[in-house]
C-alpha cells in the first residue's frame, strides 16, 4: 500500500505539490492526470526516491521501478541495453522485444532510435526486473497509437505477473480508461478530483 500524509514540495515560496492525504491499495493501477506543471512528475519522483519532499511523509512498497518521461539509452545495441542489470534473461528479453516489435532493431545502436522506439526500449528494460511499485511518467507520450497499444498490453501482462501497484501519469483519457482502476486529478499541485476512469470520461 502507498500512503501519503501532508506531502509537500516547495521551491522557495512556490508550492508545486501539496497532498494532505492519499492512499493507494496494493495491486492497484492509478492514473495521475492533469495539465503540465500540475505536480504529476514531482509526485512520481518523490515516490521514486529521486526528489526529497519539503514536508510530510510517505510509504511505498519496495522495490520501486521508475520510468521518466524523457527516455534514455546507454551505449551499445538495443539488446545490450535491455539486458543491462539482468542475469540469464536473454531468452526472456528476446521474447519481450518480439512482443514489443523491436526484434528488427536488436543489433542497432540504441542511441540511434526514434523517440517512440526509445520509449519502448526503456520500458522493456524495466519489464525484465521485479517490482512491487511501478512508476511511469507519460509512458506513451512518444508512441504512435499502435506502439502505445503494445506498451499498455505489456504493462497489463507485467502487472498481472508481478501483482504490483502502478502509478502512471498521462494526458490521455484513453490510456487511463484502458489500464487504470482509478484516476487522481492534480491541479496546481493539489488533488482536485478522485474517481474511476469512467467517471472522468463522462465529465
Amino acid at each position: 500500500m502507498i500512503e501519503l500524509t501532508n506531502l509537500k514540495k516547495q521551491y522557495g515560496a512556490r508550492t508545486v505539490l501539496d497532498v494532505p492525504s492519499l492512499s493507494v491499495k496494493a495491486g492497484a493501477c492509478v492514473a495521475l492526470i492533469g495539465a503540465n506543471g500540475s505536480g504529476k512528475t514531482t509526485l512520481l519522483r518523490i515516490l521514486a526516491g529521486q526528489l526529497k519532499p519539503t514536508d510530510g511523509t510517505f510509504s511505498a512498497p519496495q522495490p520501486v521501478l521508475y520510468l521518466p518521461q524523457r527516455s534514455y539509452a546507454f551505449r551499445g545495441t538495443v539488446l545490450q541495453n535491455v539486458l543491462i542489470g539482468t542475469k540469464n534473461k536473454r531468452e526472456e528479453a528476446l521474447s519481450l522485444l518480439e512482443r514489443m516489435e523491436l526484434t528488427p532493431l536488436l543489433q542497432k545502436s540504441a542511441r540511434s532510435l526514434s523517440g517512440g522506439e526509445l520509449q519502448r526500449l526503456a520500458f522493456c528494460r524495466l519489464m525484465l526486473r521485479e517490482s512491487a511499485l511501478l512508476l511511469l511518467d507519460e509512458p506513451t507520450s512518444a508512441c504512435d497509437a499502435h506502439a502505445a497499444e503494445l506498451l499498455l498490453r505489456e504493462l497489463q501482462r507485467f502487472r498481472a505477473a508481478q501483482n504490483c501497484s502502478v502509478l502512471l501519469s498521462t494526458h490521455s483519457s484513453a490510456v487511463a480508461a484502458q489500464v487504470a482502476d482509478r484516476c487522481v486529478q492534480l491541479e496546481n499541485g493539489r488533488i482536485s478530483a478522485d474517481g474511476t476512469p469512467q467517471q472522468f470520461c463522462t465529465r
